[in-house]
């Protein structure tokens, strides 16, 4: 995808958020994604690397060639790779519109938040269906931005969080893209279609989820958008800072944050 519409931003902050969402949500988004060995897996949309460790990890025999189309981010994703050790993953810049492999040249296909940055996802899914084999699975997650409820629930904590979906729709994104995966892979020409929703619930109870969720992922997610939301007239900058302020209150004893991701696996 073209680094513009990269709503996040490429900066070292936002490579250890998606680290630590990676990490956090292991377990939740990725448990049930093991490839067989001998198998060829496409990972599209790379970025820096944080879903294509797990992915090597839980499918140590099969060969991952992953791709994105920024190569810094790509430079990154290596680095990370070559750290821990994992040999079964190849990188390569690439546009995931115009891929230069031949049809049917891999046995499955994983996409993990990356069709929410993109203007026409049904175009990015149908070249990666050409390039599938027969038979082959195609593994699509996304978040709804539309799913998150939270206590204590403001005003200026809500307007921060809807500024970050406004910003993302005016550069043409859709963060509430998760309830969209079924009709998109549809859409798309493929078959066998299965959705199954991940709830991700964050109270004092859990303070894995409360650390590394929403104070690690979830609130520099919506703090990287302050100056666009800013300069857009979304909000102005003391009610975006009040949101953020009440934001970190779900984190805290009595709050409460609830998300809600959506997996789905079709077959061409």
């Amino acid at each position: 995808m073209p680094s513009n519409d990269y709503v996040h931003g490429y900066s070292e902050r936002e490579s250890i958020r998606l680290c630590d969402q990676a990490n956090t949500l292991e377990e939740l988004l990725h448990s049930d994604t093991m490839y067989p060995s001998g198998s060829k897996v496409l990972e599209a949309g790379c970025g820096i690397g944080a879903q294509t460790a797990i992915l090597a990890r839980n499918s140590p025999e099969a060969h991952i060639t992953s791709v994105d189309i920024s190569e810094d981010s790509l430079n990154s994703a290596k680095e990370r790779i070559l750290k821990e050790g994992i040999t079964n993953v190849d990188f390569f810049v690439e546009n995931l519109f115009d891929l230069p492999f031949e049809d049917e040249s891999f046995d499955h296909v994983f996409v993990c938040f990356v069709l929410e940055h993109l203007k026409e996802p049904v175009k990015a899914l149908e070249s990666l269906r050409r390039v599938l084999k027969k038979g082959g699975t195609i593994t699509v997650i996304e978040g709804d931005h539309g799913s998150c409820f939270f206590h204590p629930e403001t005003e200026n904590a809500l307007k921060a969080w809807n500024s970050l979906i406004e910003v993302q729709a005016k550069i043409q994104g859709d963060s509430l893209i998760g309830r969209q995966v079924y009709p998109l892979l549809k859409k798309a020409g493929f078959n066998d279609i299965t959705v199954s929703p991940r709830m991700v619930y964050s109270d004092s109870s859990r303070p894995h989820m409360e650390e590394g969720f929403v104070r690690k992922t979830i609130i520099p997610m919506v703090e990287g958008v302050r100056e666009n939301a800013v300069e857009m007239g979304l909000i102005d900058s003391e009610a975006f800072d009040s949101g953020i302020e009440d934001l970190h209150k779900t984190a805290a004893d009595y709050g409460t944050f609830m998300y809600t991701f959506f997996k789905g696996v079709g077959k061409k």
